[in-house]
């Protein structure tokens, strides 16, 4: 039996789809799955150095690793009708050249906020510290992930919804791509597709089972029982469990915005970076 790494968020998204494996409701008798859980900006950077065998990234970073990563098409994370919000303390007008603060340099949020504002003076913090961030008066405004969408202070209002910027962009009302799994290529192609199905396995049966999942991780998220539900139908539903092709023609249209302002050096279709699943079978036809 192999031992696997996956690194993951710890946003309730992420762990409610890895705990069905980590709960051993996934029949597996070939690997070992483990599990670290770290801040989306550490697994983007992690994944720019090859840390980890399998591990959640932001789509918007994905073309810098494509040459070391294939992605999973499962696990993953798309808005639709909402997504990060840009907030900032209530009545504050903002200027052109204001201060924010992102939860990375490598986040599909940030690439989208980029291009839409030009002239804005970013700083980059964890997740966690962008609402204090605002409140304190650090920046002027912040960009807000997870589940810090659902509840924020009350004398914080919202500036605008990236999920709108996303349709200004994107001219085309497609689902908003945030986030996936990526798995090393160095990984031999068979055992890669035999970990890609078990991971859609995981979250097949966390979807499905739902409720009783959101039970047993209660004591692991940052939300309440109410908030996780909302979260989870937002995040972590039939959507994830397998790509799409309006999801695939989503990630091909974010690939070419940052293609065309001049973030990534080629343009990509994602279909060919996929794990080739039909390999299997013509292997041993």
């Amino acid at each position: 039996m192999s031992k696997i790494l996956v690194a993951h968020s710890p946003d309730a998204d992420d762990i409610f789809m890895y705990y069905a494996l980590y709960f051993g409701w996934i029949n597996n008798k070939n690997i070992k799955f483990e599990n670290i859980a770290l801040d989306i900006e550490s697994l983007n950077k992690g994944a720019l150095q090859s840390k980890y065998l399998v591990s959640a990234i932001s789509f918007g970073m994905y073309p810098f690793i494509k040459n070391n990563y294939a992605l999973l098409n499962t696990a993953m994370s798309f808005g639709n009708g909402y997504g990060p919000k840009l907030i900032k303390k209530k009545g504050k007008v903002l200027k052109n050249n204001f201060k924010v603060a992102l939860s990375g340099e490598l986040t599909t949020n940030a690439m989208i906020f980029k291009i839409k504002y030009k002239n804005v003076r970013i700083v980059y913090k964890n997740f966690l510290e962008i609402e204090s961030a605002v409140l304190s008066d650090e920046v002027d405004a912040g960009v807000l992930i997870h589940e810090s969408i659902l509840n924020f202070d009350e004398s914080l209002e919202v500036e605008a919804n990236l999920w709108d910027i996303w349709l200004e962009l994107a001219k085309d009302e497609l689902p908003l791509p945030l986030g996936g799994m990526a798995i090393s290529r160095s990984i031999p192609i068979l055992r890669a597709i035999e970990i890609q199905r078990l991971l859609g396995k995981a979250v097949e049966v966390a979807v499905n089972n739902k409720k009783i999942l959101s039970k047993m991780l209660k004591n692991l998220v940052r939300v309440n029982e109410e908030e996780l539900e909302t979260y989870l139908n937002m995040y972590a539903n039939k959507d994830s469990i397998n790509l799409s092709l309006l999801q695939i023609k989503a990630l091909d249209k974010l690939f070419e915005i940052g293609f065309n302002a001049k973030i990534y050096k080629d343009l990509i279709n994602i279909r060919d970076f996929l794990i080739p699943i039909e390999y299997e079978s013509l292997r041993f036809s």
